[in-house]
């Protein structure tokens, strides 16, 4: 065998043998994806980063010196072109461009901002979310408390005083000390008390008598000042200030208006609830009061408008007892159904319009705003006896207190907005922390009551 024929037939040993279009494959495969960009032998300019005034005129620029070449400017003339070429046209020697320009630094600097803004907005600490106790502060006991949704025998006065009635026996407990005191004890054929409620002063205290009268006391002397008489026939279960005018509601479905500083004390005589009135509240501003009975029917009453109701509205299918009026949107009454009902519904006072309703599932003895938050406190009947805050005006449950064993039948705020006392049919009286705390330390802590105190004993 030749030279040659070695040589060609070695070289042919040494070839690689494999199919064509593996061999292809396998380079395929190595490449990069984007190998096209970096390595291929196109580069296609970017004509929106371009300027194509700007190219043109670079393109034609050498063309006009050669033709101007025979007149040769002077060499001022020469500077002050090179200069205005190079101010008006920055990076002269390029004309095609092939990625987009950099933002300008003014728009780069509102970006920044507003990216350190964000930061600073992310970075802002949120506020805590507030610790709701699930179990009451303390628990008293309250012997004897009448058993009746109809009745409201709890109210927190001005000057932190807690006043409630047991049978016929009205108590004081006063907050701020944790002196626990008697005021009054109406006759066997008169009560048992009905209803209590405190004068915006906190120092004068009505008490509605099971035999149609109502009671005023002053409570710092522990002296009955007069008997209002007449306006009813029947007890006495709802009351409400507004200033010197106390509004009573009945079992015979009247709501009457009294100036307590007059002797002919009925002034006026809302006449639109054929059963017992059992809800009576007026408004922050005292312009609507707001009237609920055991016809399942609400009322809203104007103080201009003395001949009818502004608004009667048919939206529970139980009585309303529960009434309270926002503390933070003029106008905004929260209403909560009996057994029959369950429901908690908001209403625009001014328009008579019901903007929401929420079916708690069971009975609804009483509602309070919280003076700190928008949330609403309801308490309830069968089948839970619980306490349950809303956070308004999702309505959504934040939390649920257990601990009575019978129905919540009555709630009281305390004047700084931040304890809720109820009483229940299982004879106690608990005090919830449901609000929050007070953020100074000069708030005096609620203290106890006596545990010798005959009816009113402190169990825990």
């Amino acid at each position: 065998m030749s030279s040659v024929e070695k040589m060609s037939g070695n070289n042919r040993d040494s070839l690689d043998r494999r199919p064509l279009e593996e061999v292809l494959g396998s380079k395929l495969r190595t490449r990069p994806q984007n190998s096209s960009r970096q390595c291929g032998d196109r580069f296609i300019p970017d004509r929106s980063a371009m300027d194509m005034d700007t190219a043109y005129y670079l393109l034609t620029e050498t063309k006009k010196e050669k033709e101007n070449a025979s007149s040769v400017p002077s060499p001022s003339k020469e500077a002050y072109r090179r200069q205005l070429a190079d101010t008006l046209i920055p990076n002269r020697t390029r004309i095609l461009a092939f990625k987009s320009k950099p933002p300008p630094s003014c728009q780069l600097s509102e970006q920044s901002q507003l990216s350190s803004q964000l930061a600073g907005q992310l970075a802002k600490p949120t506020k805590p979310r507030r610790h709701i106790p699930q179990s009451a502060e303390r628990t008293l006991d309250a012997p004897d408390i009448v058993d009746d949704y109809y009745l409201n025998l709890l109210d927190w006065g001005s000057a932190n005083v807690l006043a409630i009635a047991l049978g016929p026996t009205v108590y004081l407990w006063d907050a701020t000390e944790g002196a626990t005191s008697e005021l009054a004890t109406c006759e066997e054929d008169a009560g048992p008390v009905t209803s209590v409620s405190w004068a915006p002063d906190g120092r004068h205290l009505a008490v509605g008598l099971n035999n149609s009268e109502v009671q005023l006391w002053d409570t710092s002397s522990s002296r009955m000042l007069r008997t209002l008489r007449g306006a009813h026939q029947g007890r006495v279960g709802a009351l409400s200030w507004n200033g010197h005018v106390l509004s009573t509601g009945g079992v015979d479905g009247l709501v009457v208006n009294h100036d307590v500083r007059v002797r002919a004390h009925a002034i006026r005589t809302h006449r639109g609830h054929q059963q017992e009135v059992c809800g009576l509240k007026w408004s922050p501003s005292g312009q609507h009061l707001a009237s609920g009975g055991n016809d399942n029917l609400l009322h809203i009453w104007d103080q201009q408008q003395a001949d009818t109701w502004l608004h009667q509205l048919d939206g529970h299918v139980a009585a309303v007892k529960a009434l309270a009026w926002s503390p933070f949107q003029s106008g905004l009454l929260a209403s909560g159904g009996g057994g029959g009902d369950r429901c908690i519904k908001t209403w625009n006072a001014h328009t008579g319009a019901c903007l929401n309703s929420v079916d708690t599932g069971s009975q609804v003895c009483a509602l309070q705003w919280s003076r700190h938050e928008r949330e609403l406190l309801s308490s309830h009947g069968f089948t839970n006896n619980q306490l349950t805050l809303w956070k308004y005006p999702s309505m959504v449950k934040m939390a649920e207190l257990t601990g009575h064993t019978s129905r919540v039948l009555f709630l009281a705020q305390s004047p700084d907005g931040y304890t809720v006392a109820s009483a229940a049919g299982d004879e106690t009286l608990r005090f919830w922390n449901v609000f929050g705390t007070p953020e100074t330390a000069a708030q005096k802590p609620i203290k106890a009551a006596p545990a010798a105190f005959s009816g009113f004993n402190h169990i825990r």
